[in-house]
């Protein structure tokens, strides 16, 4: 496998294709959704590409070039890239674009040879498997992936492209019934011990990375840490007194953050971002990729932080 560090510039310009008109959405698997009614990748054409592309502002986006006709066994390796998206539930979204059929995506990424798997992130893409991959090697290689990734704290999930059933276990309140697995953390918040909290998010994470509610939980648990006993107003003093400064940023950010001004929280990181550059500015971006889970990645201001943060970012 060949993967290059997620923090630096996109490889390719992806932007010659076609706009297509907008709100189009991306258009549904050609093979339908599995079992249950959830779908979490898609075959990529010219129309719905710049849309699979923007999608990547909420979670990553794997790209798996294939061809059936110049090496068959990329095609499968494209289709095992599809099954392991949807044991990953939505923590990334595989496209598979078939380059005999679209050959203007081919063209713009200036591809070389098949297979040949980009990873976007935030817009931005980057080579990450050249290689012809069993399932078992390919499943190995993304869950590394996405351990790196969860640990950047880019923890976002895409919603499935066709609708699950409805959950009918519900507790007498009509609130889903709590996994027992978050007990310890959720217990440990309450107590206000929140290096319990974290350290027990981890964990879940570290058994499974595509756990989202449990990369949200660690968002907030250090979001709970890093302000601990810290006095609101002195922490905003002294971002406003120094507004490069990294450390005392993510500080007021966390704070507005917890006073409830998610959107003033959000503004502050993205000029950070903006004004920053090398190891502070990939620093403010994670932090604020962090808040993005604490907040929920299906809340609108979280949407509006992301495109805040794409219009920094370039």
């Amino acid at each position: 496998m060949t993967q290059q560090p997620f923090s630096r510039p996109g490889a390719v310009d992806l932007s010659a294709l076609k706009r297509p008109a907008a709100g189009a959405p991306p258009a549904p698997p050609g093979g339908g959704a599995p079992a249950g009614g959830a779908s979490y990748w898609l075959d990529v054409t010219q129309e719905n590409f710049q849309a699979t592309v923007e999608a990547s502002l909420t979670a990553p986006v794997f790209l798996a070039f294939h061809s059936p006709t110049r090496l068959a066994e990329s095609t499968q390796m494209a289709r095992d890239l599809a099954q392991v998206a949807e044991e990953f539930e939505g923590r990334f979204l595989a496209g598979l674009v078939d380059i005999d059929a679209q050959p203007e995506i081919a063209q713009a990424v200036q591809l070389q040879a098949v297979p040949f798997v980009f990873a976007v992130i935030d817009g931005r893409p980057q080579p990450l498997i050249q290689d012809l991959l069993t399932l078992d090697n390919l499943r190995a290689a993304i869950n590394q992936v996405m351990q790196t990734l969860t640990t950047q704290g880019i923890t976002g999930r895409h919603q499935p492209r066709q609708a699950a059933a409805p959950a009918s276990d519900e507790d007498a309140d009509g609130e889903p019934p709590l996994d027992p697995r978050y007990a310890p953390a959720q217990d440990a918040l309450a107590a206000g011990d929140y290096d319990a909290a974290v350290a027990e998010y981890e964990r879940l994470i570290k058994a499974n990375p595509a756990d989202a509610e449990a990369a949200a939980g660690l968002a907030m648990a250090k979001v709970l840490q890093h302000t601990s006993g810290v006095d609101a107003a002195a922490a905003r003093a002294a971002a406003d007194a120094s507004p490069d400064d990294l450390e005392a940023q993510t500080l007021a950010a966390d704070v507005d953050l917890l006073e409830g001004d998610v959107d003033a929280a959000f503004a502050r990181l993205v000029e950070l971002v903006r004004r920053t550059s090398g190891d502070e500015r990939n620093a403010a971006r994670e932090h604020l990729l962090a808040l993005f889970a604490a907040v929920g990645h299906d809340d609108p201001r979280v949407l509006k932080g992301r495109q805040s943060l794409a219009s920094a970012l370039f």
